[in-house]
């Protein structure tokens, strides 16, 4: 394995606990609009952008007539309701600047808007410590897709097989799949942990705590349990 130089960190689920959230003003958006869908569904697809997610619960003709509405009824609920809500996972500062002690670049990659993102770098206090970041709203398509890490790869010029993605779906680990990268997985966000080595990810921890426990005993740059 060669010598890991960088690390992209998917942010909701992974740096911040905000997946129950999304499903949340998930839930309340399409009730709004008439539809409704069980929880657990709802929870299965989180991780994924606007774009993605939508095609899961409504059709072509629904997306058409109702779907931008919706997502923007949405992101002003989540943004005033819900955003408030969100709490870091413990120890992401800490991990971020034993990563940067060890002389390793931080960018973060996430299919949410701009605007949301923005909002978790200064939640986290880690605006310092990240070369950069790359949102939904720089992507074509979010994740599955690859394109968002894709994006990241050509705009920070990381080198692939020099490059680790950390992430808590299965979304996040089929992305950066197709694009070449190796997924470490953490199981904060809900996924379980079968479900995250079945997509690919090369190891699976619990959360940031627990990885900054893997880079005390140097094992978290070669993917080893």
């Amino acid at each position: 394995m060669s010598l890991v130089t960088s690390l992209i960190f998917d942010i909701d689920g992974t740096l911040v606990d905000s997946n129950e959230l999304h499903v949340q003003s998930w839930d309340r958006a399409f009730r709004h609009f008439g539809k409704t869908f069980p929880i657990e569904a709802l929870h299965d697809q989180i991780g994924k952008g606007t774009d993605q997610y939508l095609p899961e619960f409504l059709t072509a003709a629904e997306i058409e007539g109702f779907g931008k509405e919706l997502d923007e009824y949405r992101s002003k609920i989540f943004r005033e309701e819900f955003l408030p809500k969100v709490k870091p996972f413990p120890k992401v500062r800490e991990l971020f600047e034993r990563l940067r002690d060890d002389q390793k670049r931080i960018l973060l990659a996430s299919s949410g808007k701009q605007k949301d993102t923005d909002h978790y770098i200064d939640l986290l206090k880690i605006d310092k410590l990240i070369e950069g970041c790359v949102s939904g709203d720089e992507a074509g398509r979010s994740k599955p897709q690859p394109d968002i890490f894709a994006v990241c790869i050509d705009k920070f010029q990381l080198a692939r097989n020099q490059t680790l993605v950390v992430g808590d779906t299965r979304w996040d680990v089929e992305a950066a799949g197709r694009t070449g990268l190796r997924t470490i997985a953490v199981t904060c966000g809900g996924s379980d942990a079968s479900l995250l080595r079945a997509a690919g990810a090369i190891a699976v921890h619990k959360d940031p705590a627990d990885l900054v426990e893997r880079l005390a005993g140097r094992q978290l740059y070669d993917g080893s349990a």
